[in-house]
Formats: C-alpha cells, sequence, structure tokens
C-alpha cells in the first residue's frame, strides 16, 4: 500500500493544529485522526506513534522558523539593518506561521529535554556572529553597548508576544481581525524603529 501525500497532508495540519491546543501530552492520535477526517488505523500506518507524529511536526516547524531568522546575521549590511530585516522576517512569519512559536514554547515549556532533539537537528544560534556585530556596531558608533543576549531577547519579545497573545490582545482592545493584521503589519517597521532608537549612542 503507497501512502497518498493528500492523506498525509491532512493528518500534519490536524496533528498541527491539536498539538497547537493541546501540547504533545494532551493530544491523542483519535483527535487527530477525527480531525483529519480519517481513521486511527490509517493514521498509525502513516506515523507509527504520537511520538513521531511530533517529531514531524516539530521538525518542520523549526526547519521552516529557524534557518529563516538565523540567516540574517550571516547576511550583509551593517547592524542596524540586520535588525531590521530580522525583525521584518520574524513577524512576517509568525504571523503567517503562528502554530509555530506557540508549538515550541508549549512543548518546551512542559517537555525542556526536547530541547536537546532541536540541538540534533543541527540549528545553532549564530551567538560569535551576533557578538561580533555588536561589538562592529559599537566600534563604528552606531549603536552603544549592549549585550547580545539582551539585545535578541527584547527583539523577540516584541515579535512574538502579539502573536501568542492573539486572543488576550483583541478581548481586552476589542478589535477585529483585520484591524488585528494591520497592527502587526505596522509593527514590522514600529519595533524595528524602538530598537534601532533605543540603541543609539
Amino acid at each position: 500500500m503507497e501512502k497518498d501525500l493528500t492523506t498525509e497532508g491532512r493528518i500534519l495540519t490536524a496533528a498541527r493544529s491539536i498539538f497547537q491546543q493541546k501540547g504533545l501530552a494532551g493530544a491523542r492520535m483519535q483527535e487527530i485522526a477525527d480531525e483529519a477526517g480519517i481513521n486511527k488505523a490509517l493514521l498509525h500506518y502513516y506515523f507509527r506513534s504520537k511520538d513521531k507524529l511530533f517529531e514531524r511536526i516539530l521538525e518542520e516547524a523549526i526547519g521552516k522558523f529557524l534557518p529563516e531568522l538565523f540567516g540574517v546575521w550571516e547576511g550583509e549590511g551593517n547592524i542596524l539593518e540586520k535588525i531590521e530585516r530580522f525583525v521584518h522576517r520574524y513577524i512576517s512569519f509568525v504571523a503567517e506561521n503562528p502554530y509555530v512559536p506557540s508549538l515550541i514554547l508549549h512543548e518546551l515549556t512542559i517537555n525542556p529535554e526536547k530541547a536537546g532533539m532541536i540541538r540534533k537537528m543541527g540549528f545553532k544560534p549564530p551567538k560569535d556572529k551576533m557578538m561580533m556585530e555588536v561589538m562592529l556596531g559599537v566600534q563604528a558608533g552606531l549603536i552603544r553597548p549592549v549585550h547580545p543576549m539582551d539585545l535578541i531577547l527584547n527583539i523577540i519579545s516584541m515579535c512574538v508576544f502579539p502573536v501568542l497573545a492573539r486572543n488576550m490582545i483583541q478581548g481586552v482592545m476589542l478589535i477585529d481581525d483585520l484591524t488585528y493584521q494591520e497592527m502587526i503589519e505596522t509593527r514590522k517597521k514600529s519595533v524595528a524603529d524602538f530598537v534601532i532608537q533605543s540603541l543609539r549612542p
């Protein structure tokens, strides 16, 4: 029996939804099968276990997410230009793929040992390159001295929080989907501007 890519795609789409809602521990294979519109036996034919299915989802998510971000620091331009590109790419990606950061955050919060899986995939933050960019920026008079880890944590926090907290933000601020999307779009520039201004000497 050959595996049908359409069926596999439905399974992966269903699994992303269920894992995002409930994490690995709370998800059930029967729920995923029901969401995909197939029986449980067929689901097990494609993926032998829930862990294997989760690993596939996590690998795809991280495989899309991290190289897109890390690549910014290997490109051309000074640190201010790279910050601008990093913010734009980060917000664009998480807005289009909101399940990725929430899935990673949820699972690593309750299962921190899963971080080892990420390391095994070969995704290593370009810390040395980032430190060099900060040092060069300071030497060139573009930015004030700042710890690279503080810088990246500040950027990521401002980029990802509005996506992770979308329901809360829309509920508290009483804004509809269109207004929310417009806000996210404007943050591509406003967050970059805020970070860059905070780094001025």
